[in-house]
């Protein structure tokens, strides 16, 4: 059968669904593209905030009035907090929640073997991954987290922590490798939690696999900035792993960390940074912050713009603050009005595109190595425009008459010009 995998949301969410087509495709079944006549659908939905959610539900119509013949399955975050309204949309053949997401691909082969699917279940092999665009392969090594930060809906959705033994991840990464890929990242739903409940840590596991393995490039995913082991940012002494890390902060005044419930405050997080720099040349880091927290006043709306400004982040994903039901968050007092949270979003955002540039300027004319991933059609001339990630995540570009040879390609260049927040080096090849 031909089945074709989408999702939305995290990059636990595209490691799941790698993981699937992995699954599939050693199974004797082959990935597609929406326009291969798919026989099976599969969509992993994000309900982290509200937009996700109604984007959600657009993506199941959409695929389904797309591709009416083809047996729907809808899994993820948004389909197991809403189960019931998920089940009822239009299409909606199978239901996999969360807690059965490794049973997936046998819940959908039995399922397609019935005359009728069920409504709801009871209870990356290289080349489909570059079947579907992906040069980077996103390796889950965790689930759940233990904490409850007030505005949270994942840690509901996802449940308790569950780790993956480090011999299974090792196979995994080997398998990616000997397939053709040349980059991991390393997810998680609490990624620094990895390890609590399989008596080791994150330490423990990236040291297998700088040993065991011999992927060129390791990078590590969203990393709460709390339960990080002793001696974590030496293992960045060896050049595989990525000089990049995204450290979520959510805000940067202590009143409204302690209403969201965070484990870490600014001061204890300016010194993880100050480590983390000591350890790592180059470090980018990068981290996210929510905009008009219940309750957030202009006084600690100034002390997050000073905090940023202060440990100059290379860039921010930025959120306005959305009701999300089921979290403590939801029913604080002193929501934030939307005319108040567009204008701290848009201020924060001219900020965040100053501090990325600082980032940029500092590693112009610098020489690094790039891996391509990326190429658009060849122009009139023969010439294609490729595109891929610097060490420290930053977008490359360059132009070449080959970008067959080139892509998954990992190749020396210098950074010599930005434009437009992309670093642009000379013609290869």
């Amino acid at each position: 059968m031909r089945v074709h995998l989408k999702t939305l949301g995290c990059r636990l969410n595209e490691a799941e669904v790698e993981s699937w087509a992995h699954d599939f495709d050693t199974r004797g079944h082959t990935i597609v593209d929406e326009d291969g006549a798919p026989d099976i659908l599969v969509l992993n939905t994000c309900a982290v905030t509200q937009g996700a959610v109604r984007k959600s539900r657009q993506l199941i119509r959409k695929t389904h009035t797309k591709n009416p013949k083809a047996k729907l399955v809808v899994s993820g975050c948004y389909a197991t907090l809403n189960t019931e309204e998920t089940v009822s949309l239009d299409g909606v053949d199978l239901l996999v929640n969360n807690q059965q997401k490794d049973q997936l691909v046998d819940l959908t082969l039995d399922a397609v073997d019935e005359v009728t699917m069920p409504s709801i279940a009871t209870e990356p092999n290289a080349s489909s991954l570059f079947v579907r665009g992906r040069q980077r392969a996103f390796v889950k090594v965790q689930d759940g987290c233990r904490y409850r930060c007030s505005f949270c809906i994942v840690t509901i959705a996802r449940g308790d922590e569950k780790s993956r033994g480090i011999k299974d991840i090792v196979e995994e990464v080997n398998a990616l490798h000997a397939k053709g890929v040349s980059e991991i990242v390393i997810t998680g739903v609490h990624l620094g939690g990895y390890g609590s409940d399989i008596n080791t840590n994150l330490y423990h596991l990236i040291e297998a696999l700088l040993k065991d393995t011999r992927i060129p490039r390791i990078r590590m995913g969203s990393l709460e900035p709390w339960d990080l082991p002793q001696g974590f940012f030496t293992l960045f002494l060896n050049s595989r792993l990525m000089p990049h890390l995204h450290l979520p902060i959510q805000s940067g005044s202590d009143a409204v960390l302690k209403r969201m419930s965070r484990r870490c405050k600014t001061d204890e997080f300016r010194q993880i940074i100050k480590e983390a720099r000591h350890h790592i040349p180059e470090l980018n880091v990068t981290s996210d912050i929510i905009v008009g927290f219940p309750g957030e006043t202009e006084e600690e709306w100034q002390q997050t713009l000073t905090f940023v400004n202060e440990i100059k982040f290379g860039n921010l994903h930025i959120f306005s603050y959305s009701k999300r039901e089921g979290t403590k968050a939801a029913l604080m007092a002193n929501q934030v009005n939307d005319t108040i949270k567009k204008k701290r979003s848009k201020t924060l955002h001219l900020l965040s595109e100053t501090l990325k540039e600082q980032t940029m300027n500092k590693l112009l004319n610098n020489s690094c190595e790039v891996l391509w991933e990326d190429a658009q059609p060849a122009d009139a001339a023969g010439i294609s425009t490729i595109s891929g990630y610097s060490p420290h995540y930053i977008r490359v570009q360059t132009t070449t008459r080959q970008p067959e040879q080139l892509t998954n390609t990992i190749t020396p260049v210098q950074l010599s010009t930005i434009k437009q927040g992309i670093f642009i080096t000379d013609q290869l090849g």
